[in-house]
């Protein structure tokens, strides 16, 4: 792909490490990069433009609109990511009549004034870099969830825990030390450090970041106070390109967002602390709502910020007694949920979505069908449509100019490897679930006949060979058996895309997650080993999920997760929950016209009260 990074980098905050460690991720990965800036220098190999992003003066906001769309239209630039508000604003009036998406990294609150919520700015898909954010974003700017990402910052680790020949015993505080964080330093200095200095006396206190100079009047005097009474165990940093320096030889550092992620990721402990919250020493136990805050930086609600630095300094004293590292568990699991690959991968699929709902703005219908006999099924379970019906869904197909594509394809012009300009104009998804014999005898040959491909949802586990989970639940039902691998490979052939349906058909939510983890895992893997094909998609049985489910299945590398008459509006409102729609026996001609109008998926919800 080719995209355009736009950002405020007066100074080299956070959301600037991001952008630049996003960009080179991406260009790592093959894709053209840009970079428009208010900085002459960037560490990155993407093409840097200079506009005045910070500047909001009307006339610099037009100077930078022109200078943006100008790069757009001669690059041709297929994405434009946003990292800041001001970013977001001249990108939206750049953009305007042009095709191409506009996605915004939220990185903090927004301001709750009348323009944040008439004037959408931040485009066609927004990330917000934690949980809490998401949902300020939703129940305070009253923006479209639908829209929204909670994505964090991702981090390049490093393999080895940092090490230093200094093995003083030392607290950090890293962070910028004006508004919200310097009115926080101040209060340490004020009341947390010098109890600390005193109690221990080897103790030296590092002050590491930006705007220095901006510190509250009373933390500039309380930083005088301790100087004088604590020489040059007070080492004032401020602003330094070697934090994993200044991480190596500390013992317990104080700070949020980025700073928290980055020591816990290379083994330094944290006391969390940010301008929304106090969020105490992150452990495994208090990780996951630390990390929903941004380790103390984001409420998820406009509320009063007050933090007990009592209580921080009890547990600043407490951990002195006492240091401990990093647990390994811990440090895994802050790599894991911030891995740079794993958040760059993520993103991509954003602009993917956001490309695909910029070009695709409707409902594509997704149908879905079970089995495919030769006449009517004694069966109270009516996922069946005979071969007769089915030829004449085909030749109504056909009749209305729908052109059948698979997941696959979507996909494909979802990241570039297929033009828009060739996407069809009516298209449909076909898709067939379990792998019935009859999908080999009948299905495939009248597909064939049509010129159409699907996509068939099958079982991992070779073995199982017919419907067993249905005579489990209800013996009186009848057999049908299931294709064996010669006949599924046949479906490869014709060139098929085939999805994941787990190894055993189970109703994952009833499963222990770590059971429902591998029916998910090893469906894929087993698939791609007997049928040599790569599997992107996995359809959920019985359409039965939540988002531990869904979350499962991002995790086990599919692309989308296929439901059953529950999603979005369309396949990028979520795609780990696209909606399908089922089909039964006795289909018209009517309902055929219905549910693959493209007004179906609303009137649907609309009929259901969803």
């Amino acid at each position: 792909m080719r995209i355009l990074h736009v950002l405020s980098a007066e100074f080299f905050a956070g959301s600037v490490a991001y952008a630049v460690q996003l960009a080179e991720a991406h260009r790592a990965q093959g894709h053209q990069v840009w970079v428009v800036a208010d900085a002459d220098k960037l560490p990155t190999g993407a093409t840097l433009v200079w506009a005045g992003i910070s500047n909001r003066s009307y006339r610099q906001r037009l100077r930078n609109a022109r200078i943006i769309r100008q790069l757009v239209k001669k690059e041709r630039i297929d994405v434009v990511h946003c990292h800041s508000r001001a970013a977001s604003w001249v990108s939206y009036f750049a953009l305007r009549g042009l095709a191409v998406p506009l996605v915004s990294t939220v990185h903090g609150r927004q301001h709750l004034h009348t323009s944040t919520s008439l004037l959408d700015v931040y485009g066609d898909k927004v990330i917000a870099i934690c949980a809490n954010l998401r949902e300020h974003l939703i129940s305070e700017v009253k923006m479209d969830a639908a829209k929204i990402e909670a994505i964090p910052n991702g981090v390049a680790f490093g393999n080895e825990e940092l090490a230093s020949e200094d093995f003083a015993l030392r607290i950090s505080f890293i962070g910028r030390f004006n508004g919200g964080k310097g009115e926080r330093a101040a209060a340490l200095l004020a009341q947390v450090f010098p109890a600390l200095l005193r109690e221990f006396p080897a103790l030296r206190v590092a002050l590491i970041g930006g705007e220095l100079e901006h510190l509250p009047a009373a933390g500039k005097t309380a930083l005088a106070q301790l100087q004088a009474d604590f020489g040059e165990r007070i080492e004032v940093v401020g602003f330094s390109d070697d934090v994993p320096g200044w991480l190596a030889c500390t013992t317990l550092v104080i700070g949020a967002g980025r700073v928290a992620i980055e020591a816990l990721g290379a083994g330094r402990p944290v006391l969390a602390l940010g301008e929304a919250s106090y969020e105490g020493l992150v452990t495994e136990d208090t990780f996951a709502p630390a990390a929903a805050s941004n380790f103390g930086d984001i409420a998820a609600r406009l509320s009063a910020s007050e933090v007990d630095f009592a209580a921080l300094l009890v547990d600043a004293q407490g951990f002195l007694r006492q240091p401990q590292a990093v647990p390994a568990a811990l440090r895994q699991q802050v790599q894991a949920h911030y891995s740079l690959a794993t958040i760059a991968a993520r993103v991509l699929e954003v602009y993917q979505a956001a490309r695909m709902q910029k070009a695709v703005p409707g409902f594509i219908p997704v149908l879905m069908y079970h089995k495919i006999p030769d006449a009517p099924l004694a069966t109270k379970h009516h996922i069946y449509v005979t071969k007769d019906n089915f030829e004449k869904h085909l030749a109504y197909f056909k009749k209305q100019n729908l052109t059948p594509i698979t997941f696959a394809d979507y996909l494909k012009y979802a990241n570039g490897e297929r033009s828009l300009a060739d996407f069809p104009a009516r298209p449909i998804i076909l898709t067939f679930d379990d792998g019935y014999t009859d999908n080999y005898t009948n299905l495939l040959p009248l597909m064939q006949h049509y010129g159409y491909r699907g996509v068939l949802y099958l079982l991992g586990d070779a073995d199982v060979r017919h419907n067993q989970w249905d005579l489990v639940a209800d013996p009186t039902e009848p057999r049908s058996d299931i294709m064996d691998l010669a006949q599924k490979r046949a479906f490869v052939a014709a060139g098929w895309e085939i999805g994941a349906h787990t190894m055993s058909h189970p109703r994952l939510t009833t499963l222990p997650l770590p059971e429902a983890a591998a029916e998910i895992q090893r469906s894929k893997a087993a698939l791609e080993a007997d049928l040599q094909t790569e599997i992107v998609t996995f359809a959920y049985p019985y359409g039965d999920l939540n988002e531990a489910v869904k979350d499962t299945v991002r995790e086990a590398g599919f692309a989308l997760g296929i439901a059953t008459d529950t999603g979005g509006l369309t396949i990028e409102a979520d795609r780990m929950q696209v909606f399908r729609v089922n089909m039964f026996p006795n289909e018209s001609t009517s309902s055929l016209f219905k549910k693959t109008s493209p007004w179906y998926r609303k009137y649907y919800r609309w009929k259901r009260g969803k």
